[in-house]
């Protein structure tokens, strides 16, 4: 007997053991990971008590909503904590956008210049203000805007330019304010993934026209649902109050066109106590961090890094697949699905290449938007991830690396990236 045929059922059963270990997947009948969902959403829980104590002074204020006496605190130490003169707090993030860009868009112009790796709505809001995206790249090394690239879309139409940090690290916002102030042309920012963030030791907040935040349950301070704008602008402050109540000024008097986007009391008392436990939380997320840049120890995988020089969140952990990793996306992304990891892409499709339901002022080719948004992936963070959900993360990813050729053909795909 030859020794091939000899060594032919060891080799048979090597590949029943590699096929067998790809079964333990969830994606192809094994047990998840996880029982319950590990996702990219901050979903922040401050103490209960500190909680139940701002919610009974609502009751003993009586005052449920109509700028309270909770609002008006929270807006006191946003601005504060931004450095800024003025905050005016919003009952969603997407109202206070809509409401600033409507109030600081110049009159007879129409269009609004943004990256288009952004929030997947975020051009839905500049049409329900009336105006026309304008899309711009970004750059491939720190995935947000700078001058150079935005210069470019100015012409006799642009009202207003978006300036939005990206998920990781912040925008060249110095350079995106010397450009608005050489061509008169407002600078308003998106500064929602950049909360508590500092460029150059000056406070994240305190830039630009005004700089609009999220409060959403998903983001760094949570207020189960809101938002706010900073400035330090004292006439853009009290439009922005005329026009989220209504366009009252007094009682029974109306000075614009306003809406009904106030925050309520109960929202207000959530993000407070958040506010109370900021160092607490950027702890904690600076160690989840730390966990993955350990734990993602193999090829193919590269963390995106904050700048350490500067005031981080340290919130959001963003990957890019690497020409060395062995699978596509697309895979990777079922795989871990599959587990209860919700791991997403990062802004897929960019907003140059959506369906929308707004018109564009351009149909451009931005190579880097298109480069960074086919290869980066989010992973787990926030609150409910802990160091050892980690470790079980990174050590699925690199299963995932060691058993791609099986994996890709169970999925039933060819696995091209």
């Amino acid at each position: 007997m030859r020794i091939t045929d000899l060594m032919q059922p060891l080799l048979e059963r090597s590949k029943m053991n590699k096929h067998s270990s790809v079964a333990t997947f969830a994606l192809f009948g094994g047990k998840p990971v996880f029982t319950e969902t590990r996702s990219t959403s901050n979903l922040y829980r401050p103490n209960l008590n500190r909680f139940l104590q701002y919610t009974e002074s609502i009751f003993e204020h009586r005052y449920l909503t109509n700028n309270g006496p909770l609002v008006q605190q929270l807006e006191k130490r946003l601005a504060e904590l931004h450095g800024t003169h003025f905050c005016i707090a919003f009952c969603s993030g997407f109202m206070a956008l809509q409401l600033a860009m409507h109030i600081l868009a110049l009159p007879g112009k129409t269009e609004i210049i943004m990256p288009s790796a952004t929030y997947r709505r975020m051009a839905d809001i500049a049409a329900w203000a009336g105006l026309t995206p304008c899309f711009t790249d970004v750059s491939r090394e720190s995935m947000g805007m700078t001058g150079e690239l935005t210069r470019p879309h100015i012409t006799k139409r642009t009202a207003l330019i978006l300036g939005v940090h990206p998920i990781v690290n912040i925008s060249a916002i110095e350079e995106l304010e010397k450009l608005s102030t050489e061509t008169g042309i407002p600078l308003l920012i998106d500064a929602v993934e950049a909360a508590y963030g500092t460029l150059h030791g000056k406070k994240i907040g305190s830039f630009g026209k005004a700089e609009v935040f999220s409060i959403h349950a998903s983001k760094f301070i949570n207020g189960f649902e809101g938002g706010y704008i900073t400035t330090s602008d004292e006439e853009l402050a009290e439009r922005l109050r005329v026009v989220r109540a209504f366009g009252f000024v007094q009682k029974d008097t109306i000075k614009e066109l306003g809406t009904n986007a106030k925050l309520n009391e109960v929202h207000a008392a959530m993000a407070l106590a958040c506010l109370d436990e900021i160092d607490q939380q950027i702890q904690h997320n600076k160690a989840i961090f730390e966990a993955y840049e350990t734990g993602l120890n193999y090829t193919g995988l590269r963390l995106l890094s904050y700048d350490k020089t500067e005031l981080r969140t340290w919130k959001n952990i963003v990957v890019e697949l690497t020409p060395q990793w062995p699978c596509s996306r697309e895979v990777t992304l079922a795989v871990l699905n599959a587990e209860n990891i919700l791991a997403r892409p990062y802004y897929t499709p960019p907003l140059h290449r959506k369906i929308a339901y707004y018109a564009a002022s351009n149909s451009p080719e931005l190579s880097n938007t298109d480069a960074i948004t086919a290869k980066l992936m989010l992973l787990p963070s926030g609150a409910h991830v802990s160091v050892d959900d980690v470790y079980e993360i990174t050590s699925c990813l690199k299963k995932i690396s060691e058993q791609h050729e099986y994996i890709s053909n169970s999925y039933g795909t060819k696995d091209t990236k």
